[in-house]
């Protein structure tokens, strides 16, 4: 990544007065940004070189709990530090907040000064170390799909997430009038991220009411990723700072599509596409083929990673362009894998399987290990499917989330790409989702069965 922002220039910045404040932060696992606001005297002086943090933060969920059955740290190990080394290549201003920059860091352990294995940066990162051993880079891009509200998001959790009213009041995909009206939100989103060095291309509304799209330019694999964070982020941020609320829950409601993160990916070698040849009927090369086919093959394993929560799994419902088989197809918004550009030098493969909670390092690594596996073992592809493949009930999608936790726990594959640990700290990690839903009495149960059960 060329930095946003050099520390040459981060250092004058702290010294004419324009910034006072560097957001030191780290991608937890679910994708969120964790950290600590420094001073920037102090983070030019000392803090750029290592700062710490509570080992619980790789460790927990989204209630931020300590759940046990982790290997990595708990109770009875006292939860110690991690130490938060900021990746300098990352600096960048943060144009929505006054006075502040931003710095990512890479999670490593307090002792060994090694990365932590299971934190999703180092998770990434270990996939491109095995790309780069054979020659390729890997060009990646996601879209963000999210939905805008009314209300802020304090007023909806003091409502008690009731009577949600999405900003708009009919499907705007693509609609410009409708758009115009949310501008107060999307206008400084676009602009505050491209001055903050992300490659924005634009935003659009989505196929529902209150739907938006954000689309940032595709780059190598790691960038991608932390521009995906940092976006996500940022949209919570600007939403609320207007009064709005931002969800990237998938499925808010049962009537509603949902929200996606399409992964876009394409392997290359120096500056020239792996994936393109002009002599195939649609441009794939053999290399693609064998990815794809390591993709396909491996999806049940990896859909963990791609939809980590309860959640995640309402979304895959048939006439929602949410896919509900692991098969590919050529540009059809059907299928589970989308063939895009083909007969092109763009030609790529288009994963529409992943929710908008995913976490981009893990999604990514994952389909990366798939994709690896397939190129190793010369894996064959299957034609592609044509029409509209909600119609067939092979290669389904692992259809909830104890299914596909059964798949990561049982995936060799996995274990033999990012570890046993690491694999086991996402089983637990899973566990620990399943275990809180199954003891929560839910609306649907008491609304169901209260009077006529």
């Amino acid at each position: 990544m060329t930095s946003a922002l050099t520390f040459d220039t981060l250092k004058a910045q702290v010294e004419n007065g324009k910034v006072d404040t560097v957001l030191v932060c780290f991608v937890d696992m679910q994708g969120r940004l964790m950290g600590k606001r420094l001073h920037a005297r102090h983070f030019v002086e000392a803090g750029w070189e290592e700062t710490h943090c509570c080992n619980y933060l790789l460790a927990t969920d989204l209630e931020m709990d300590t759940p046990d059955g982790f290997a990595s740290t708990s109770w009875q190990t006292g939860y110690g530090d991690y130490v938060m080394k900021s990746d300098l290549d990352t600096l960048r201003p943060v144009p929505w907040l006054e006075g502040t920059a931003m710095v990512l860091c890479d999670v490593l352990d307090h002792h060994t000064h090694e990365p932590v294995p299971h934190s999703p940066r180092a998770m990434l990162k270990r996939q491109l170390v095995r790309l780069e051993a054979m020659g390729f880079d890997a060009i990646m891009a996601t879209e963000l799909e999210f939905f805008l509200f009314e209300k802020s998001v304090d007023e909806i959790r003091r409502s008690g997430f009731r009577d949600l009213a999405p900003i708009s009041g009919y499907n705007e995909d693509y609609h410009i009038f409708q758009t115009t009206k949310e501008e107060h939100v999307m206008r400084p989103l676009r602009n505050h991220l491209y001055a903050a060095g992300i490659p924005v291309e634009g935003t659009k509304g989505e196929a529902e009411a209150g739907q938006e799209e954000l689309n940032i330019r595709y780059a190598p694999a790691l960038d991608t990723a932390d521009y995906h964070t940092i976006a996500k982020h940022a949209i919570k941020e600007i939403a609320w700072q207007q009064g709005h609320a931002a969800t990237f829950l998938p499925k808010w409601h049962h009537d509603r599509v949902g929200s996606s993160s399409h992964v876009h990916q394409s392997l290359w070698r120096e500056g020239t596409s792996a994936f393109f040849d002009e002599s195939d009927e649609l441009g794939m090369s053999g290399l693609m083929k064998h990815y794809l086919a390591g993709l396909l093959t491996y999806a049940p394993d990896y859909t963990y990673f791609l939809a980590p929560y309860i959640n995640s799994y309402k979304r895959f419902q048939k006439g929602t362009f949410a896919p509900t088989r692991t098969i590919w197809s050529v540009d059809n918004r059907t299928a589970g894998f989308r063939l895009c550009a083909e007969g092109t030098q763009a030609v790529r493969i288009e994963c529409r399987i992943g929710g908008s909670d995913l976490n981009p390092y893990l999604a990514m690594a994952a389909q990366l290990a798939a994709g690896l596996k397939g190129i190793e073992d010369r894996l064959a592809l299957d034609p592609p499917a044509e029409g509209d493949t909600y119609e067939g009930t092979s290669g389904l999608i692992p259809q909830n989330l104890r299914d596909a936790h059964a798949a990561l726990k049982g995936s060799n594959m996995l274990r033999a790409a990012m570890g046993d640990d690491v694999i086991d700290h996402y089983v637990r990690a899973a566990e620990v989702e399943l275990e809180d839903f199954d003891r929560v009495v839910t609306d649907y149960e008491i609304a169901r069965g209260f009077e006529r059960a």
